[in-house]
Protein backbone atom coordinates (compact mmCIF):
# COMPACT_ATOMS: atom_id res chain seq x y z
CA UNK A 1 0.00 0.00 0.00
CA UNK A 2 1.25 3.50 -0.79
CA UNK A 3 1.35 6.19 1.53
CA UNK A 4 0.61 10.56 0.62
CA UNK A 5 4.63 11.96 1.36
CA UNK A 6 5.06 15.08 0.98
CA UNK A 7 8.68 15.19 0.16
CA UNK A 8 9.67 17.35 -2.51
CA UNK A 9 9.25 19.31 -4.31
CA UNK A 10 9.63 17.11 -7.24
CA UNK A 11 9.12 18.30 -10.83
CA UNK A 12 5.48 18.02 -11.94
CA UNK A 13 4.68 17.24 -15.72
CA UNK A 14 4.31 20.99 -16.74
CA UNK A 15 8.31 20.83 -15.13
CA UNK A 16 9.25 18.69 -18.56
CA UNK A 17 8.59 21.58 -20.70
CA UNK A 18 11.45 24.45 -20.91
CA UNK A 19 10.18 26.80 -17.76
CA UNK A 20 10.13 30.60 -18.34
CA UNK A 21 7.57 33.37 -17.52
CA UNK A 22 5.69 33.35 -20.55
CA UNK A 23 5.34 29.60 -20.50
CA UNK A 24 4.27 29.52 -16.85
CA UNK A 25 1.73 31.99 -17.89
CA UNK A 26 0.69 30.05 -20.86
CA UNK A 27 0.31 26.78 -19.11
CA UNK A 28 -1.57 28.52 -16.15
CA UNK A 29 -4.29 30.54 -18.70
CA UNK A 30 -4.58 27.10 -20.74
CA UNK A 31 -5.29 25.14 -17.27
CA UNK A 32 -7.86 27.89 -17.12
CA UNK A 33 -9.39 27.19 -20.16
CA UNK A 34 -9.19 23.76 -20.15
CA UNK A 35 -10.89 23.99 -16.97
CA UNK A 36 -13.97 26.64 -18.80
CA UNK A 37 -14.42 24.04 -21.62
CA UNK A 38 -14.65 21.46 -19.86
CA UNK A 39 -17.64 23.37 -17.79
CA UNK A 40 -19.57 23.34 -21.23
CA UNK A 41 -20.14 19.63 -21.11
CA UNK A 42 -23.12 19.93 -18.28
CA UNK A 43 -26.00 17.61 -17.45
CA UNK A 44 -29.03 18.61 -15.45
CA UNK A 45 -30.55 16.07 -13.25
CA UNK A 46 -33.32 16.30 -10.74
CA UNK A 47 -30.97 14.68 -8.31
CA UNK A 48 -29.08 18.15 -7.24
CA UNK A 49 -29.22 21.92 -8.04
CA UNK A 50 -25.45 21.23 -9.01
CA UNK A 51 -24.82 19.76 -13.34
CA UNK A 52 -22.48 17.18 -13.55
CA UNK A 53 -19.50 18.75 -15.42
CA UNK A 54 -16.14 17.87 -16.43
CA UNK A 55 -14.97 20.10 -14.26
CA UNK A 56 -13.63 18.02 -11.72
CA UNK A 57 -11.57 16.05 -13.71
CA UNK A 58 -10.06 19.38 -15.74
CA UNK A 59 -9.28 20.88 -11.78
CA UNK A 60 -7.72 17.57 -10.57
CA UNK A 61 -5.73 17.09 -13.89
CA UNK A 62 -4.40 20.68 -13.97
CA UNK A 63 -3.21 20.79 -10.54
CA UNK A 64 -1.74 17.71 -10.51
CA UNK A 65 0.03 18.68 -13.95
CA UNK A 66 1.06 22.23 -13.00
CA UNK A 67 1.94 21.95 -9.19
CA UNK A 68 0.84 23.51 -6.54
CA UNK A 69 1.49 27.59 -7.66
CA UNK A 70 0.78 27.35 -11.10
CA UNK A 71 -2.28 25.09 -10.40
CA UNK A 72 -3.63 27.70 -7.58
CA UNK A 73 -2.87 30.22 -10.17
CA UNK A 74 -4.81 28.82 -13.12
CA UNK A 75 -7.59 28.11 -10.95
CA UNK A 76 -7.54 31.51 -9.51
CA UNK A 77 -7.73 33.01 -12.72
CA UNK A 78 -11.16 30.61 -13.85
CA UNK A 79 -12.48 31.95 -10.85
CA UNK A 80 -11.94 35.59 -10.93
CA UNK A 81 -12.32 35.57 -14.74
CA UNK A 82 -15.43 34.20 -14.38
CA UNK A 83 -16.93 36.57 -11.82
CA UNK A 84 -15.48 39.29 -14.24
CA UNK A 85 -17.60 38.48 -17.08
CA UNK A 86 -16.44 35.68 -18.91
CA UNK A 87 -18.86 33.28 -19.68
CA UNK A 88 -17.07 29.36 -18.74
CA UNK A 89 -18.43 28.66 -15.37
CA UNK A 90 -20.89 25.86 -16.22
CA UNK A 91 -23.31 25.98 -19.42
CA UNK A 92 -21.55 29.63 -20.04
CA UNK A 93 -22.80 31.29 -16.83
CA UNK A 94 -20.34 34.14 -15.12
CA UNK A 95 -20.67 35.75 -12.15
CA UNK A 96 -21.59 34.69 -8.68
CA UNK A 97 -23.58 31.48 -9.95
CA UNK A 98 -25.26 30.39 -6.82
CA UNK A 99 -25.47 26.39 -6.05
CA UNK A 100 -21.81 26.02 -7.88
CA UNK A 101 -20.40 28.57 -6.73
CA UNK A 102 -19.04 26.99 -3.69
CA UNK A 103 -17.14 24.22 -5.57
CA UNK A 104 -15.62 26.53 -7.88
CA UNK A 105 -14.23 28.37 -5.02
CA UNK A 106 -12.70 24.54 -3.87
CA UNK A 107 -11.65 24.54 -7.45
CA UNK A 108 -8.32 26.70 -6.18
CA UNK A 109 -7.87 24.45 -2.92
CA UNK A 110 -8.22 21.52 -4.38
CA UNK A 111 -5.64 21.98 -6.93
CA UNK A 112 -3.02 23.39 -4.49
CA UNK A 113 -3.88 19.80 -2.29
CA UNK A 114 -3.39 18.29 -5.17
CA UNK A 115 -0.40 20.27 -6.97
CA UNK A 116 1.28 19.93 -3.53
CA UNK A 117 0.91 16.08 -3.66
CA UNK A 118 2.32 15.97 -7.25
CA UNK A 119 5.07 17.85 -6.22
CA UNK A 120 5.95 14.75 -3.22
CA UNK A 121 5.69 12.22 -6.04
CA UNK A 122 2.14 11.17 -5.50
CA UNK A 123 1.46 11.24 -9.60
CA UNK A 124 4.02 8.24 -10.23
CA UNK A 125 1.90 5.71 -8.78
CA UNK A 126 -1.70 4.39 -9.42
CA UNK A 127 -2.34 3.66 -5.75
CA UNK A 128 -0.86 7.06 -4.84
CA UNK A 129 -3.18 8.79 -7.71
CA UNK A 130 -5.80 7.58 -6.32
CA UNK A 131 -5.49 9.07 -3.02
CA UNK A 132 -4.52 11.92 -4.49
CA UNK A 133 -7.20 12.36 -7.16
CA UNK A 134 -9.99 11.63 -3.92
CA UNK A 135 -8.43 13.88 -1.52
CA UNK A 136 -8.90 16.35 -4.45
CA UNK A 137 -12.47 15.44 -5.24
CA UNK A 138 -13.32 15.54 -1.37
CA UNK A 139 -11.73 18.85 -0.93
CA UNK A 140 -14.16 20.37 -3.70
CA UNK A 141 -16.94 18.45 -2.12
CA UNK A 142 -16.49 19.89 1.30
CA UNK A 143 -16.22 23.25 0.34
CA UNK A 144 -18.80 22.78 -1.91
CA UNK A 145 -21.70 21.02 -0.36
CA UNK A 146 -21.00 23.45 2.53
CA UNK A 147 -21.89 26.24 0.14
CA UNK A 148 -24.70 24.21 -0.99
CA UNK A 149 -25.77 23.98 2.30
CA UNK A 150 -25.32 27.85 3.92
CA UNK A 151 -27.09 29.03 0.06
CA UNK A 152 -30.30 27.13 0.14
CA UNK A 153 -30.72 26.17 3.56
CA UNK A 154 -30.06 22.47 3.39
CA UNK A 155 -29.22 20.67 6.66
CA UNK A 156 -25.77 19.11 6.64
CA UNK A 157 -27.16 15.85 5.44
CA UNK A 158 -29.43 17.29 2.87
CA UNK A 159 -26.64 19.18 1.50
CA UNK A 160 -24.67 15.73 0.84
CA UNK A 161 -27.50 14.01 -0.72
CA UNK A 162 -27.92 16.66 -2.63
CA UNK A 163 -24.16 18.07 -3.38
CA UNK A 164 -21.79 15.42 -2.93
CA UNK A 165 -24.09 11.77 -3.40
CA UNK A 166 -25.06 12.08 -7.02
CA UNK A 167 -21.82 12.68 -8.06
CA UNK A 168 -19.39 9.84 -6.67
CA UNK A 169 -19.97 7.30 -9.42
CA UNK A 170 -19.06 9.48 -12.12
CA UNK A 171 -15.92 11.53 -9.63
CA UNK A 172 -14.89 7.87 -9.49
CA UNK A 173 -14.62 7.03 -12.96
CA UNK A 174 -12.65 10.50 -13.46
CA UNK A 175 -10.44 9.43 -10.38
CA UNK A 176 -9.42 6.17 -12.22
CA UNK A 177 -8.99 7.87 -15.69
CA UNK A 178 -6.31 10.16 -14.06
CA UNK A 179 -5.30 7.59 -11.58
CA UNK A 180 -4.01 5.16 -14.98
CA UNK A 181 -3.03 8.31 -17.00
CA UNK A 182 -0.18 10.40 -15.30
CA UNK A 183 1.82 6.94 -14.21
CA UNK A 184 1.59 6.20 -17.63
CA UNK A 185 2.72 9.61 -19.06
CA UNK A 186 5.78 9.27 -16.27
CA UNK A 187 6.92 6.39 -17.56
CA UNK A 188 6.70 7.20 -21.26
CA UNK A 189 7.98 10.67 -20.77
CA UNK A 190 11.46 8.91 -19.13
CA UNK A 191 11.92 7.15 -22.13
Amino acid sequence: MSTLTLTGPRPVLADLLPRSLAGDMSLVVSGAALTGLAAQVAIHTPLSPVPFTLQTLAVLLVGTALGVIRGVAAMALYLVAGLAGVPWFSEGEHGFVGASFGYIVGFVLAAAVVGRLAEGGADRRVSSMVALMALGVAVIYGIGATWLALLSGLSPGDALTKGVTPFLAADAVKIAIAALAFPVTWRLARR
